[in-house]
């Protein structure tokens, strides 16, 4: 009898615990409607925040993977969105040191659901498709950890780069990873990136990923490096062919080191009768 009373105390302990851990993002449940993301009452919506830097062991950026500057940036900055850049293949990264890593993504995604923001799950890798495996793995963790909670969403490759090809590498690859989250996690969202560093978003709109539902696809610019107008037709485009877009990677200042005078607007355009808005997050 004492071990049953034992046994029924602790799961009561766990079960309150989870539910004072958790808090529900202000958006609720996002998904894909049409070429829209949109929030639980099918208002679409976009966000402000902030990615952190590549998680890899001593590269810098691993100081900042804890709950105080996850706290700090949403009361002082007011993000409402926050991306941890898992690194995947490079020196450090989660291929060479999959505990570390994991544990610093771990460490934002739980302090970002404890704060009532979304947060993006980032397989940070160039070269996923060679990763496949280890992809899944970790997908199949995240979801069974975290599907629960509205507060996440799964970016499964960040930048694949300009030799990359939409039909042979990244949408098989793609698939694959979906199919896994999907078996477990059916509707959280998952954005997907494309070639020449995530700005060839016409491939997959001219060859989207079916069968599941609430995908996305990822964008990123940085003016400084010259991606203005030419990138805002081609999103725009993809959009009225009827894929969704998210901006999960963008900044002033690119690989260049140059810093000049530019937004969102560079992107998305400053006219009120824009017909494709965008949510986007600034690089950290």
């Amino acid at each position: 009898m004492k071990k049953t009373c034992l046994i029924t105390a602790v799961i009561l302990v766990s079960l309150m615990s989870t539910a004072s851990y958790a808090t529900a993002p202000p958006e609720g449940a996002l998904s894909v409607l049409g070429n829209r993301i949109v929030n639980s009452d099918d208002v679409p919506v976009s966000f402000a925040g902030v990615s952190f830097f590549w998680s890899n062991d001593g590269w810098g950026g691993e100081q900042y993977y804890n709950a105080a500057c996850l706290n700090w940036l949403v009361n002082d900055w007011h993000v409402e969105i926050v991306r941890a850049a898992m690194g995947v293949e490079d020196g450090g990264g989660y291929i060479g040191s999959p505990t570390n890593n994991k544990n610093r993504l771990k460490t934002i995604v739980d302090a970002s659901i404890a704060k009532g923001i979304y947060v993006i799950i980032d397989w940070h890798s160039h070269h996923a498709e060679d990763y496949e495996s280890q992809a899944i793995s970790f997908f199949q963790e995240m979801a069974t950890t975290y599907g629960g909670y509205d507060n996440v969403i799964y970016e499964i490759y960040n930048e694949p780069l300009s030799g990359c090809s939409w039909e042979n590498d990244i949408k098989p690859y793609a698939e694959a990873v979906i199919g896994a989250i999907r078996a477990i996690d059916p509707d959280n969202l998952i954005v997907v990136g494309s070639p020449e560093w995530s700005q060839r978003v016409d491939l997959p709109a001219g060859n989207p990923i079916t069968g599941y539902i609430n995908i996305a696809y990822t964008i990123h610019f940085y003016p400084d490096m010259g991606h203005t107008s030419w990138l805002r037709s081609r999103a725009s485009s993809a959009m009225s062919n009827g894929i969704a877009l998210m901006v999960t990677e963008w900044g002033p200042q690119g690989i260049s080191g140059a810093r000049g005078d530019y937004s969102m607007d560079d992107l998305v355009g400053s006219e009120p009768s824009q017909p494709h808005r965008l949510g986007g997050k600034r690089q950290k």
